[in-house]
């Protein structure tokens, strides 16, 4: 299987493109065609020019290529993943749930969901496509499912309190209830909760959440589970990286968007590589 120049370029020197490196070709590719479906759905969930009326008839179309895919017919615009699930076992339902994590985002701009909301929408975003790539890192069906949760709550979590500026621009408040009733915030419009004084009480309370998650995440690595499992240990490495980086300038307006620099990026994947 081949990988589209498009796919790459859209991806590389980010963390992501850098973990997928040290995988083997085959692996590599899969993870490519996975990360692919997934950029796929999501730019139809976030593209602002069709209604969401258009937007779930473009998702569905996807749920009806993976039915055909799934039932060895005609995969439409599932091609891409035909080897990889061949390959790898990759299960339907995970596919799906990434769908369905996306179409939350068509039904309406999530704005302070409740925790229960947030933790299954990061479910179906982040932790469905862990599920699918300890599949292809030859992970064991306990561990892999246990990895696949925490680390993808722990990268989702990491990535809301990093983009909660942009989010905002766009409507969209992935910081839960709970946060804002912990930093006595009483509105949910997004622009007035990033601006607000206790904002960083709330994101405070979040980075704790994915704190707890990176530390069940290096339980499962300390028990050493079978399978090629640098590329997790550096995903982990990277993103605890940056929300260390975060909790210590804290997220009172003006922020940053905090990433760790090229030559930091790479050295942290020489060095994962190495002794991860």
């Amino acid at each position: 299987m081949t990988v589209s120049p498009s796919t790459q370029t859209k991806v590389s020197g980010s963390s992501f493109y850098a973990a997928l490196r040290i995988l083997p070709p085959r692996e590599r590719a899969a993870m490519f065609a996975i990360y692919d479906f997934c950029r796929k759905v999501d730019d139809i969930a976030d593209d602002p020019g069709p209604s969401a009326d258009e937007r779930r008839c473009a998702l569905d179309v996807w749920r009806a290529d993976l039915d055909a895919l799934y039932a060895g017919k005609t995969p439409g615009s599932c091609a891409d993943i035909a080897g990889p699930m061949r390959d790898f076992g990759l299960e339907k339902a995970d596919f799906l749930a990434v769908i369905d994590g996306m179409e939350m985002d068509v039904d309406t701009d999530i704005r302070a969901p409740d925790f229960a909301t947030l933790d299954l929408y990061c479910d179906r975003v982040a932790s469905a496509v862990g599920r699918l790539s300890v599949k292809v890192f030859g992970m064991e069906t306990t561990p892999g499912r246990d990895l696949a949760h925490h680390l993808g709550r722990a990268l989702q979590f990491t990535n809301i309190l990093r983009d909660v500026d942009e989010d905002a621009a766009i409507g969209r408040l992935y910081l839960p209830t709970d946060a804002l009733a912990a930093a006595g915030i009483d509105t949910t419009e997004p622009l007035a909760v990033i601006a607000h004084p206790n904002i960083d009480v709330a994101c405070r309370w979040l980075a704790a959440k994915a704190e707890e998650q990176y530390a069940l995440t290096a339980k499962i690595m300390r028990s050493r589970p079978r399978g090629r499992m640098k590329t997790p240990a550096l995903m982990i490495a990277v993103y605890g990286r940056i929300l260390k980086a975060m909790a210590a300038e804290g997220w009172k307006p003006p922020r940053r968007r905090v990433s760790l620099g090229k030559g930091r990026l790479l050295w942290v994947a020489a060095t994962t590589a190495l002794f991860g």
